[in-house]
This record gives structure tokens, sequence and C-alpha cells, in this order.
């Protein structure tokens, strides 16, 4: 049996599924994308190739790993990209939701069942199709759980919408003792330097107090003030769009103290470290060219709580 525990973004991490990167299909056809990221990749030619997504991930494992950390690892299915198993799955407590997620990504869902299975079946949530829920937009964080979506008529409009309305009257509904905070995203489908694919692309708490935040992500201003009044200025790193654009908010607590960052960084992890954290930097730059990162990359099963 699988124990679940995830109330926040940084408590010592326990259990992780990451990713895997092994038959991951290649470069898609331009039709095949779904963010105006890969879709700029892949028309350039510089689609990240199986052999740099493997040495990118097996950097990220050894570090989780390095920390104590259980990681479980995706079955793999065949010409399927399975890198970013933050979306296919949400531990809000020590409940599991298996979410309604874009179709051409559901087989990813598989690969994972193996672990469903292991879980208490009482502790497992299904999502009604047309609530429609993605990992990367749903966040705890003590007494809250912040969500990214998108209201009509815009999640109609851009495919990059991925969390709607009825996605956020499902988390109120399940989860009655937390605060729902639901932020709009600025979305688009031709620019990656516009488009939040995700919450997790534009905010992110790191270490106790502290957060790193890209205001332009939020469709309403008030949305990204309110945040930044909840953590205080003095405790946020704003970043501007090219820094966005590089996934410069995603990335992965392992614990209050430690949090992994990619090596290119530097503004960024310069200021990760007078917080005081340390900073596990490694090599993900490939991978960012599919818009996900580090957070992207994990569904964090278990943190340690006293």
């Amino acid at each position: 049996m699988i124990t679940l525990k995830i109330n926040d973004e940084t408590a010592p991490l326990e259990a992780v599924l990451l990713g895997i990167a092994e038959n991951f299909g290649g470069t898609p056809k331009p039709d095949d994308t779904y963010d105006p990221k890969s879709l700029f990749h892949v028309q350039e030619g510089t689609f990240p190739t199986e052999e740099n997504i493997l040495t990118e991930m097996a950097a990220f494992d050894k570090v989780l790993k390095k920390y104590g950390v259980d990681v479980y690892r995706p079955h793999d299915i065949a010409g399927l990209n399975q890198v970013f198993s933050r979306d296919i799955g949400i531990v809000i407590g020590d409940r599991f939701i298996v979410p309604s997620i874009q179709k051409n990504r559901r087989a990813e869902i598989e690969g994972i069942q193996y672990l469903i299975d292991q879980m208490d079946p009482e502790r497992v949530l299904y999502t009604p199709e047309h609530t429609r829920m993605e990992g990367g937009d749903v966040m705890p964080y003590g007494e809250y759980l912040f969500v990214g979506y998108s209201k009509q008529p815009d999640f109609d409009e851009y495919l990059t919408g991925r969390t709607n309305e009825a996605g956020v009257q499902f988390l109120q509904t399940h989860f009655p003792d937390r605060k729902v905070m639901a932020f709009e995203l600025r979305k688009s489908d031709d620019d990656p330097y516009v488009n939040a694919l995700h919450l997790d692309c534009c905010f992110q708490p790191v270490g106790t107090k502290y957060a790193i935040i890209h205001r332009e992500g939020f469709k309403n201003p008030e949305d990204a003030d309110w945040l930044v009044n909840l953590f205080g200025q003095e405790n946020v790193l704003e970043i501007d769009r090219r820094e966005m654009y590089t996934m410069c908010a995603n990335v992965f607590s392992i614990s209050p103290q430690v949090v992994v960052s990619e090596k290119g960084f530097f503004r960024v992890n310069g200021r990760l470290r007078e917080w005081g954290l340390t900073v596990e930097e490694i090599p993900y730059a490939e991978i960012s060219k599919m818009e996900g990162l580090l957070r992207c990359s994990t569904l964090p099963l278990r943190r340690k709580y006293d």
C-alpha cells in the first residue's frame, strides 16, 4: 500500500513519481504539439532528442536519491511522451485525484496504473469527463489550494487551456477544508513568451516563506497582487517574460532548505542562495523546450510532516 501525504510544496520529500524519457516518440509533427513552445522547436528543428532528455532526467533522479527520496517511474509505453508526470495525477492531503486531462495524453495514466492500484481505493478520486484539470495547475499550500484555470470562452478557445471552472468546482466540493484560490491564467497558442501553460509556469513557493512569480502570467493583475501580498514583497522574486519562457518559476523543492533548479538560471539561483537555500543545479534546458521543467516532471506522493 502506498501512503499519500501532500499538504504543501516544500516539506521534506519522501516519495515521488518522476517521469521517463525512454521511447518518448521523438520529434512530433507540428499538428501533434499542444503548446506554442514545443511547436516552435519542432518547426526550428531544435526539439530535444531522447538522448538529451535521458541525460537530464538521470541527473534529476540522482539528486532525488541523494536526499533519500523513494523514486517511482511510470511503466514505459513505447512511442508515448511520459516526461511530465505532474499533470496525470494530483495528491492533496491523503487523496489521489485521477484527472480528466487532454485526450491525447490520457494514455499516460496507464503508465502509472500500477501505482494507483497500490493506493487505498477509497482515497482515489476520478474526475468526470467535463471536469478538466491538470496537476501543473493545482498547488496545495497549507490552508490554501492555489489553482490556475481558464474561464469560458478562453478554455474552449485556447488549446493551452488545461483546467476549467468545473475543475475548480470539483476541488471546492471535495476539499471543503481548503481555501481554494483560483487564478485565471494568460493563454496563447502562438506566443510562448505570453502563454502561462500552468500555474507552476508563473508561480512557485520555495523555502518556508518565499515565492517566485511572473505577474504577466496572470490574466487579472489583482490575483498576482494578492499572492505577492500573501508572501510579502520582500519575500518574492519577480521574473520577467524571458525568464518565464525559460521556466524559471518551475523549480522543485526537496525540502524547505533544498531546491532543484536548472543550472542556467543564474539570477534565480543567486536569489535562492541569498534566501539561505541550498540549490542543486542540474542541466534541464533541453526538457524546457517542451514547455515544462522540474516541477512538471515530478508527481510528489508523500512529504514528511511532524
